[in-house]
C-alpha cells in the first residue's frame, strides 16, 4: 500500500518534470537567430558626386529660383556627403521617362550580389532555404520580384514566400517579424530575408517642396540577411533576436497622410513628406517604447523611472527637449549597450539621440551611414549594423537596440544580442572604414552652388539644360 501511495506522489511529479522539460526544449527550437548578412555596394559608375547631382538639378525643367534655394537648403543641412549611389537610369538621363524594366533591372542588379555573396560565404545552399521574405515597398510587378529570386535560384517548390509592398522605411524589420513568427510554429527551418527600394520609377519631377525632398535623401542600396532557429546552427550566428515592436498609428489621420505618395496638381507622382510628419514620428517612437522598455530594462532602471515619474507629476514639473523631441527619463544605455538608428536624415537621427540621451559614440554609425550610403530606406538599419561590425564595436553578450520609422506611419524597433565577437568578414565598409569618421561632414554643395542664395527672383533665368 505504501508503495502505491509512493508510486502516486512520483509519477505526477516526474510527469510534471517531463512537461516542463518538453516545454524549455521547444523554446530552444524557438529562437531567431541571424547567421549572416550581405550589405549591397552598387558599382562605382553609380556615385553621386557633386558636379553630377548640379546635372541632375539643371535638367529638372520645373524647377524656379525658389526651388533651386530649397534643394540647396535641404541637401546642404542634410548630412549626406558625395559617395552615395543612384540607380543607372539617372546616369543615363531618364529619370522623366522610366520604364518597368529599369525598376526590375535595378532591383535585379542587387539581388544576385548580394543574394549569391550572402550563400557562399555561409556555406547554406538555396536548397536549404525554407522562408523567402522580399520587401521592396515601391516596386510591384507580376511575378513578384520573390518569384524571381525564386526563379533565378531554383528554390524549392514547398518553400514559404512573402513579397512585402508599400511597408516604407521599416519594412526590414517586419520582414524579420514574420520569420521571427514562423520560427514559433516550425522547428528546423532558414530564412532569407531581401530588403531594398526601388528608386528608378520613383523620381519626382514637379515643384511641389514637400515631394522633391524625396529626391534629396534617398539613394540605391539593399540588404540579404540569412535567418534560422536550428539549434545545431547557434554557434555560427552572429545576432540573436531577443524581442520586437512594431506600433501602426495609421488609424490617426494626420500620421496616415504625412508620409505618402500621391499625385501633385500637375498629375506628377511623387513621394510626399508633410509638416507633420516630426510630430507623427514622435507619436509613433513614444508609443513603441512604452512596449519595449519593459522587455528591454533592468528592473531597477524601471523602478527608478516609476519613482522619478512620480515624483515630477506630483511636482507638475516636466522635461522638454530644444531639438524638436520629448526626452525620455528612461535611461536605455542600462539595458542597451549600441543604438542602431535609421537614416531618415539628419534631423531623425538628432531627434532620437535628444529622446534617448544618447553621446555622439551613439549617434556616429548612423550619421556615418547617412554621409556615406545615404537613406537606402528599408535596408539602412543594417548599414548602421555593419558600421559597428566594421569598427570592431560588437562583441559577444553585447545588445544592440534597432529602430525603424515608415509611412503609414509607423515605429519598429528589435533587440538584438551579439552571440560571438565579430569580426568583420566582407562588409561593404571595410574598405573605407578608417577614414570614418572624417573630420568634418560638411559637404561642398554651398561652396559650388552658394551663389544661387544671392540671385534675384525678378532677374534669375534657368541654367542651360
Amino acid at each position: 500500500m505504501e508503495h502505491l501511495i509512493l508510486v502516486l506522489y512520483v509519477v505526477p511529479v516526474f510527469y510534471f518534470l517531463f512537461l516542463v522539460w518538453k516545454w524549455v526544449d521547444a523554446k530552444r527550437d524557438q529562437e531567431c537567430y541571424i547567421l549572416d548578412y550581405q550589405l549591397y555596394k552598387p558599382t562605382d559608375d553609380r556615385m553621386l558626386n557633386t558636379e553630377f547631382c548640379g546635372e541632375i538639378i539643371k535638367r529638372t525643367k520645373n524647377l524656379g529660383l525658389l526651388e533651386y534655394q530649397f534643394l540647396l537648403k535641404a541637401i546642404v543641412s542634410s548630412g549626406i556627403g558625395e559617395q552615395t549611389y543612384a540607380p543607372r537610369i539617372m546616369f543615363t538621363g531618364r529619370e522623366d521617362n522610366p520604364t518597368l524594366q529599369d525598376g526590375i533591372s535595378e532591383m535585379e542588379e542587387f539581388f544576385f550580389d548580394s543574394i549569391s555573396k550572402l550563400l557562399a560565404r555561409s556555406g547554406i545552399s538555396p536548397s536549404q532555404i525554407d522562408v523567402l521574405v522580399v520587401n521592396v515597398s515601391m516596386l510591384s510587378v507580376v511575378p513578384s520580384l520573390a518569384a524571381r529570386i525564386i526563379n533565378r535560384y531554383k528554390l524549392r517548390d514547398d518553400i514559404k514566400v512573402f513579397n512585402l509592398t508599400g511597408m516604407g522605411c521599416s519594412a526590414s524589420l517586419i520582414s524579420v517579424d514574420i520569420v521571427r513568427y514562423l520560427f514559433k510554429s516550425y522547428k528546423n527551418l532558414n530564412a532569407l530575408v531581401v530588403t531594398s527600394e526601388s528608386l528608378s520609377p520613383n523620381w519626382y519631377s514637379g515643384n511641389d517642396r514637400s515631394m522633391i525632398l524625396a529626391n534629396c535623401l534617398f539613394r540605391s542600396g539593399g540588404c540579404a540577411i540569412l535567418l534560422t532557429n536550428k539549434r545545431a546552427m547557434k554557434h555560427k550566428a552572429m545576432f540573436k533576436v531577443k524581442c520586437l515592436v512594431r506600433t501602426h498609428n495609421g488609424a490617426r489621420d494626420d500620421s496616415y497622410g504625412c508620409c505618402i505618395q500621391k499625385e501633385d496638381e500637375q498629375g506628377r507622382v511623387g513621394f510626399y513628406l508633410g509638416k507633420t510628419l516630426p510630430k507623427a514620428a514622435t507619436r509613433a517612437f513614444v508609443d513603441n517604447l512604452r512596449v519595449i522598455s519593459p522587455k528591454i530594462l533592468p528592473m531597477r532602471e524601471l523602478l527608478r523611472f516609476l519613482v522619478v515619474s512620480f515624483a515630477r507629476k506630483m511636482s507638475h514639473s516636466s522635461n522638454k527637449s530644444t531639438a524638436g523631441g520629448t526626452k525620455t527619463l528612461l535611461n536605455f544605455k542600462t539595458g542597451v549597450n549600441h543604438f542602431c538608428i535609421h537614416t531618415g536624415g539628419k534631423a531623425v537621427i538628432d531627434g532620437i539621440g535628444v529622446s534617448l540621451d544618447l553621446s555622439e559614440y551613439d549617434l556616429e554609425p548612423a550619421r556615418m551611414t547617412l554621409h556615406r550610403f545615404g537613406n537606402t530606406s528599408a535596408s539602412s538599419l543594417w548599414y548602421v549594423l555593419g558600421y559597428m561590425e566594421a569598427k570592431k564595436r560588437l562583441k559577444k553578450g553585447d545588445t544592440v537596440l534597432m529602430i525603424s520609422f515608415g509611412a503609414g506611419f509607423k515605429c519598429n524597433s528589435c533587440m538584438l544580442e551579439v552571440v560571438r565577437d565579430l569580426q568583420s568578414n566582407g562588409n561593404v565598409w571595410n574598405e573605407c572604414i578608417d577614414v570614418y569618421p572624417p573630420e568634418s561632414l560638411t559637404n561642398p554643395f554651398m561652396d559650388k552652388y552658394g551663389w544661387i542664395n544671392q540671385e534675384d527672383l525678378s532677374t534669375f533665368k534657368i541654367p542651360d539644360q
